[in-house]
């Protein structure tokens, strides 16, 4: 394999690695808002307001970008975890 393909495959796996990270910190920050407005107004506001089906939809699209730039076999276990993390917020 040619350096140069080496520096693609590295770069390209970096990239991915970056994306499901920044997927983890999306979701995450979205659970950590809508657990803050929960404690300040109460779950009844939280259950009333347009947030947790807004947060329901980009916690899909996150995932699509994520099954969009992470197709190698060894990132699957990683996905699929990731998946049903975010389904458990849900």
């Amino acid at each position: 394999m040619s350096d140069q393909i080496k520096v693609v495959m590295y770069i390209k796996n970096m990239i991915s690695d970056m994306i499901f990270l920044n997927s983890i910190i999306a979701t995450e920050l979205m659970k950590i808002t809508e657990n803050l407005a929960a404690l300040r107004h109460g779950e009844d506001f939280l259950k009333s307001s347009s947030c947790l089906p807004e947060h329901k939809v980009l916690n899909e699209q996150i995932m699509e970008i994520v099954n969009k730039y992470n197709k190698a076999s060894e990132e699957a276990k990683r996905k699929e975890a990731l998946e049903n993390h975010i389904l458990k917020h849900i």
